[in-house]
């Protein structure tokens, strides 16, 4: 377990230093554009996949670590271990970029461009996708086969460049929470925390629904 809680803590420190230090780089030196801010979280996923899939599964996201275990895919007894792992390093990759960049307002917090409600319907059917994505491609907790993470990582990629500029796109309650609770921008911050949770834990449903049958293995008859 102290190997999966460090992969954890880890995985999801590098998602946030690179993916929202993306964010406050491109605020304050500019060059890196909304496609690059897009592509760093997806590229980092992907890495931290392939770095720790085989260790800790990399959920990097407690929204994926729910869904897991309603899924029956991972043990209840395991889940805030690997939430608290997960926001230590969340937490960890906000205060470094703090110390880097003390006069930047947000971190790379998440906050609406319009209205709430819109955000929230965009994070809960944003992660939804994503979920799912990740039910149909795991086996148990764990990405199986080599090409898993380009699919998460192009997921991800791919609904932060056309959803980032409405609401953020983080299907990620640590990777909201963070950098809102270290800049002081909480303002919202509940439909980032509620919203990818419930898209997540509908996407178990939906994993469900579309699950080929297990067919039940027949006895051999004795001559």
């Amino acid at each position: 377990m102290q190997r999966k809680l460090v992969a954890e803590a880890f995985g999801t420190f590098a998602l946030l230093f690179a993916g929202t230090g993306a964010v406050v780089v491109n605020d304050t030196f500019g060059g890196v554009t909304h496609v690059g801010v897009a592509l760093t979280f997806g590229l980092v996923v992907l890495a931290m996949i392939y770095a720790v899939g085989d260790v800790s599964g990399a959920h990097l996201n407690p929204a994926v670590t729910v869904a897991f275990a309603a899924a029956k895919r991972f043990p209840v007894s395991c889940v805030l271990p690997y939430v608290g792992a997960q926001l230590c390093g969340a937490f960890l990759a906000s205060l470094l970029l703090q110390s880097l960049f003390p006069l930047h307002p947000t971190l790379g917090a998440t906050l609406p461009a319009g209205g709430v409600w819109q955000s929230f319907t965009f994070e809960l059917t944003l992660t939804l996708i994503l979920m799912f994505v990740i039910l149909r491609i795991s086996t148990g907790a764990k990405e199986k086969g080599i090409t898993a993470g380009i699919a998460v990582g192009a997921v991800i990629a791919l609904e932060a460049l056309f959803a980032g500029p409405v609401c953020g796109a983080s299907m990620n309650p640590v990777r909201s929470l963070a950098p809102a609770v270290v800049s002081g921008r909480t303002e919202h911050l509940w439909a980032y925390l509620v919203a990818p949770t419930v898209g997540a834990l509908l996407a178990v449903a939906l994993a469900h629904l579309v699950r080929e049958p297990e067919v039940p293995t027949q006895p051999e008859k004795v001559v």
